[in-house]
């Protein structure tokens, strides 16, 4: 699947399920202008052809109780394969990590962990992140305010029209 396989219905059709994977189909089709049955074509094709991965429910944190964002920095002692794979299988399995990114520069991951306090990010570190083989540092941020917060993708270079 390439930018050039979305045209500019599929564009529309990925503009309006972005903000609301809920929204019935006769509803869609009647926002991006098309009738029900080709519609619904259209978004199951973007389904088969993966660039619809899944649909989600988004929770407020504070409202279940995760309203601290950590952003944690960690280098590894060696950066190869097998030091990478074995951070990355590790930090798989925790659901406290909400991203995981292999970065360039300064440190070699930046995770977003979400926890209910401090004790349980000291505890994440401790009893996890610590006993991941190949840690050679860790250095954490606490975000004091979420100043902007987006799950849908700008779809502005892909087709218009």
């Amino acid at each position: 699947m390439t930018v050039r396989d979305v045209d500019a219905a599929d564009r529309r059709i990925l503009e309006v399920i972005q903000g609301d994977a809920r929204v019935s189909n006769a509803e869609l089709a009647d926002r991006v202008g098309l009738s029900p049955s080709p519609c619904w074509r259209r978004v199951r094709a973007l389904e088969e052809r993966g660039v619809v991965r899944k649909y989600v429910t988004l929770l407020d944190p504070e409202a279940v109780g995760l309203p601290i964002n950590v952003f944690a920095m960690v280098s590894l002692e060696k950066q190869i394969e097998g030091s990478l794979e074995t951070f990355e299988q590790a930090i798989s399995r925790r659901p406290e990590v909400m991203e995981c990114y292999l970065m360039t520069g300064e440190f070699d991951y930046l995770l977003r962990v979400v926890v209910p306090d401090v004790a349980a990010y000291r505890s994440f570190v401790l009893d996890h992140l610590t006993r991941i083989p190949g840690i050679a540092s860790i250095k954490s941020s606490f975000s004091l305010k979420q100043v902007r917060y987006e799950t849908a993708l700008p779809l502005t270079h892909l087709a218009i029209g």
